[in-house]
């Protein structure tokens, strides 16, 4: 997958990694960005085309596949995270949340831009998980199923994509310094390393992206024993 001259569709991009992702993919020469967002009018940066689209919503889902058919890379990017664990009253209903925006709105997006990628010669979805994915914690319970769960339907969508040729990467990182992690007191990467090295396994032709050391070293751990 290049970049340069690629037209980029963006989930969640008014904001943190989704903003980040569309400065970077201008700047590495792509034809057209999609900037999609619940506001559309919340996307203040210039050279980009704004697209109102809420994940959780079929019907925004569909319009934008409808209106974004140059589309040849997919990066969904939008995604919900609430403190909190399951021994609370109200743990279903956040973690049904959490699935509704970061698993299900991953794959109605990947199911309405499949047909668009075949179309356009394969291209790629990329998306975002996390160290999450593989390690738990009483505050980020919900918001690690949610990923765990991405993490093997991004596996799956790989193997039913196969074979129209498109390439389909899943990133993971700890904590990034954005508005989803104010406040927490712990090291974080900055959006700008994380994409950078996400879209360098993109162009790589990766299906899976470590971007940073903690992320690995967790990876790297998972059949220790015990494990991590």
């Amino acid at each position: 997958m290049n970049i340069q001259n690629a037209t980029v569709f963006i989930t969640g991009a008014n904001r943190g990694i989704g903003l980040a992702f569309a400065k970077a993919v201008l700047e590495r020469g792509a034809r057209k960005v999609y900037a999609a967002a619940r506001n559309p009018s919340s996307i203040e940066l210039a050279g980009v085309t704004p697209v109102k689209l809420d994940v959780t919503s079929p019907d925004d889902v569909s319009a934008a596949a409808a209106a974004a058919t140059d589309t040849t890379l997919v990066i969904n990017n939008a995604g919900i995270a609430t403190l909190g664990s399951f021994n609370t009253p109200e743990a279903e209903t956040v973690l049904r949340s959490h699935l509704e925006t970061n698993l299900f709105g991953v794959l109605r997006v990947s199911q309405a831009f499949a047909p668009v990628l075949a179309r356009n010669g394969g291209g790629a979805l990329l998306n975002v998980a996390s160290v999450a994915s593989w390690l738990s914690s009483p505050t980020l319970a919900n918001y690690a199923v949610s990923k765990a769960a991405l993490w093997s339907l991004s596996n799956a969508l790989r193997n039913d994509l196969r074979p129209q040729g498109t390439q389909v990467l899943t990133l993971h990182m700890g904590f990034v310094d954005t508005d989803l992690t104010h406040g927490m007191n712990a090291p974080k990467a900055t959006p700008q390393d994380i994409v950078a090295r996400a879209l360098d396994a993109l162009e790589a032709g990766a299906s899976e992206v470590l971007a940073d050391e903690r992320t690995r070293e967790v990876k790297r751990n998972l059949s220790a024993e015990p494990a991590i």
